[in-house]
């Protein structure tokens, strides 16, 4: 099985940050909830005070102001879908192990036959229902769910996804503006 990060890996970008100026826009209520999100990101990235699923969790407390999720799952990514691109191509069965919220990335995924495994937050209320997704922990998940999948190839734009990198047999480090693959650096 071939695997593969989402954000900056096959989407251009960042789908979550995508998706809350998203909502921002179309209901401006979800403002109110940002600028505590950004002290909280101050405080998690430059004091090393916080960690990121506590930003995550001041992150996604917009989600409840949001009145339909579904119907603006499917608006955002009737006009965010042309940032899937790059060098990358996964086919059918391979699988998508992201730090976005599933929420976000299922029907993207499942509209392309791919296998998800995400972050787990509930989308009505924004409650995180798992660690933050990345690094280490996403081989846990990946374990949990498919105790003996082997990873053929595996795809990223961060180190922060090495433990994945040193798990599969082979591993590339992706630059979709530069339209390139190169084998994973040591």
């Amino acid at each position: 099985m071939d695997a593969y990060d989402f954000d900056g890996t096959l989407y251009r970008g960042d789908s979550t940050v995508d998706f809350v100026k998203w909502c921002a826009r179309r209901h401006p209520r979800v403002i109110t909830t940002l600028p505590r999100a950004g002290v909280i990101a101050f405080a998690c990235m430059g004091l090393h005070a916080m960690t990121k699923t506590q930003f995550k969790a001041a992150l996604y407390r917009f989600l409840p102001l949001v009145p339909d999720i579904e119907s603006e799952l499917a608006r955002f990514w009737s006009t965010h879908e042309h940032n899937i691109t790059g060098p990358c191509h996964p086919k059918k069965g391979d699988l998508v192990i992201s730090a976005s919220p599933e929420f976000l990335l299922r029907d993207m995924c499942t509209k392309r036959g791919l296998e998800l495994i995400a972050s787990k937050v509930d989308p009505h209320t924004g409650r995180l229902h798992s660690p933050n997704f990345s690094g280490a922990e996403k081989i846990v998940r990946l374990r949990e769910l498919y105790p003996d999948v082997q990873v053929d190839r595996f795809y990223s734009d961060s180190h922060n996804d090495d433990p994945m990198a040193e798990l599969a047999h082979e591993a590339f480090m992706v630059n979709i503006p530069k339209g390139t693959l190169v084998p994973w650096p040591n």
